[in-house]
This record gives C-alpha cells, sequence and structure tokens, in this order.
C-alpha cells in the first residue's frame, strides 16, 4: 500500500494542514476558531479537507459555506439577517431531495436551502459511491460562474465514498479550479481520499465522535444488540457468527451502510474495553490494539476496495472473537 511523504511533523508533505499553521501562529487550533478567522481575514482557500467521525465536520462544513455566501458575516459567520442567508437556511421541517448518482430517479446534486451558488452532493439513495456523473455536473455548474456575484462552494459529505474515477475527475477540478469557488469535502479519516487531493486541500480537523451511547436506555436499538453480540463474541462459535454476518446481505448499498455502522459500534466499544482494562491497572491485550487497526483496514477495504459487506462482518467478527478470546 502506498502512503503519502511525511514530514518531520508527520503531516503529508506538500499538503496544507491549516489547523497546525493557525495553531502554530495563534497558539490554539480550535476549528470553529480557525473558520471564523478564514471568513474574517478573507484568507479563503479554493479547497479543503474537514476530517472526523460523527455529524460535527457536516454541519461545520455547512455553517462555513453559508457564511462564504453570506453578505455581512458577523464574527465569522453567517449573520441570518441578509437575502442570501435566507436562501441558504435549511428547513428542520422539509424533508431533502433525494439525490441519485445517475440522475435518473432525482438530481445528481442540490443546493443549501435554494441558494444556487452553495451547491451539495452526497451518495445517492440506492447507490454505494458518490459518482463521476455527480462530480461532473457540479463541474459543470460550478463553471456557469455565481448567480450571486459571490463565491460559490461545493460541499461533497462523505468524500470517502467518491469512487476512484470520481476522484481524478475532482482532481481535474481542483488543479484549475473556477475564480471565486471553493471544494469542501467532508470525510471520517483523510486516508480514505487520495494524496493527490490531500495535497491540494486545506486540512480541517475534528476530534473524534466518542458521543455515541453504546449502552443503557439512551442506546438505539441496533445498536444495542450489535454490544448484545460483541459482548458474547468468546462464547460464540463460528457458525454462529457467519450466521450473523448473513443480515449484511442483499443490496450493497443498504448491507455497506449497515457495515459501516458495525465497524464503528466496534471500534467504540473495543476502545472502551481498552479504556477499561487499563483503569483496572491491566495491560491491553496486544492482540486487542491490533483488532483495532484491523477495523480500519476493513474500513478502507469496505469503502475503497469495493469489498464484500457480508465478508467484511465476517472478518471483523471472527478477527474480534479471537482478539477477545
Amino acid at each position: 500500500m502506498r502512503t503519502a511523504l511525511r514530514g518531520r511533523d508527520g503531516t503529508a508533505e506538500g499538503s496544507l494542514d491549516w489547523a497546525a499553521m493557525e495553531g502554530r501562529a495563534h497558539g490554539e487550533s480550535d476549528p470553529a476558531e480557525i473558520l471564523r478567522r478564514s471568513v474574517e481575514n478573507g484568507r479563503v482557500h479554493s479547497s479543503y479537507l474537514f476530517t472526523g467521525t460523527g455529524a460535527l465536520p457536516g454541519e461545520r462544513a455547512r455553517a462555513f459555506a453559508r457564511a462564504l455566501a453570506c453578505n455581512a458575516p458577523v464574527e465569522g459567520r453567517a449573520c441570518e439577517a441578509c437575502g442570501a442567508c435566507q436562501r441558504s437556511r435549511e428547513d428542520d421541517e422539509t424533508d431533502p431531495i433525494v439525490l441519485d448518482g445517475k440522475g435518473k430517479r432525482g438530481p445528481t446534486h442540490r443546493h443549501l436551502g435554494d441558494h444556487p451558488d452553495l451547491l451539495y452532493v452526497e451518495r445517492g439513495a440506492d447507490d454505494t459511491r458518490i459518482t463521476i456523473r455527480q462530480v461532473r455536473d457540479v463541474q459543470n455548474a460550478l463553471r456557469l460562474g455565481a448567480n450571486e456575484g459571490g463565491r460559490r462552494v461545493a460541499i461533497f459529505e462523505g468524500a470517502e465514498w467518491l469512487n476512484p474515477q470520481a476522484q481524478n475527475a475532482l482532481l481535474r477540478l481542483l488543479e484549475e479550479p473556477p475564480p471565486g469557488t471553493s471544494l469542501i469535502l467532508v470525510a471520517s479519516r483523510a486516508s480514505a481520499i487520495i494524496a493527490t487531493i490531500r495535497s491540494r486541500s486545506v486540512r480541517i480537523r475534528f476530534p473524534s465522535d466518542e458521543s455515541r451511547v453504546l449502552r443503557g436506555p439512551e442506546a438505539d436499538e441496533g445498536v444495542v444488540e450489535i454490544v448484545s453480540l460483541l459482548d458474547g463474541l468468546r462464547g460464540r462459535s463460528i457458525g454462529e457468527v457467519l450466521d450473523f454476518a448473513e443480515s449484511y446481505r442483499g443490496a450493497r448499498a443498504v448491507a455497506a451502510e449497515g457495515v459501516t455502522e458495525l465497524i464503528d459500534v466496534s471500534a467504540e466499544w473495543l476502545r472502551q474495553d481498552v479504556k477499561t482494562r487499563v483503569a483496572r491497572g491491566e495491560t491491553p491485550a496486544v492482540r486487542a490494539l491490533d483488532a483495532y487497526r484491523s477495523l480500519q483496514q476493513l474500513r478502507r477495504d469496505l469503502i475503497q476496495r469495493n469489498a464484500n459487506p457480508q465478508m467484511v462482518a465476517e472478518r471483523l467478527l471472527l478477527g474480534l472473537r479471537d482478539a477477545t478470546g
């Protein structure tokens, strides 16, 4: 597996690490503060890469895009009073437009609110990837120029699901970005994005979402089911594990979404297990730490290599059974 060249600080050589640069200059690296100063100072770049788990990176991306379109930002944020803010505001009570990567049963992208210069892309409802058709449609829209005369922004949420062809098409757009345009890629981790895109993007790191509730009345029913299985892995036979993995058969888009949830819950479950052992004065088993790294590799296989979701679930569960047994 190829890895990006690393500088002395461990970041990809040639990449723009915005958090690191601003943090060294101002003594802090809070993502919200970094983005606020970017708007206030007019230091807006053509490409950003927001990374982190949970909903926060996507929420910040939309807020940042709205601030860039705002006619009179207040402390680096959308003023919520101007015409641009009125158009970019999204109604929580209205169901969002459902996208289709092929453009047959719905649009390939939508707008934030009804602002014509703020574009939003995610996987189609039945798609396993963000498609090259979606990227090309956004390219064509951006090249038409700003309707409002200001900055144009395109958000790609779940950018780890861009297929290789789509990432290469996006790279060509980054190499010659239209004037007054910013792209924001939102991904759970930077390694899912090809190095040539990362090197052209300002990196904004958000803290990992550790707020997921695994147990108790506040836990999601599906999460409780997964945790119950993980808690009892030590006593499960191979046949029982494989039977559970069969629940991830079927349409790949749905199965891949389910396995992604399985990976996320398993990673948090394993993290909490190791943390509990350390608190008790125990030394975490090396196998448990290796299992955590294996989870991340399985995530890459699922997303980047289009691995069969059921087989990924089988490998994950059997690996955890052996690591925690």
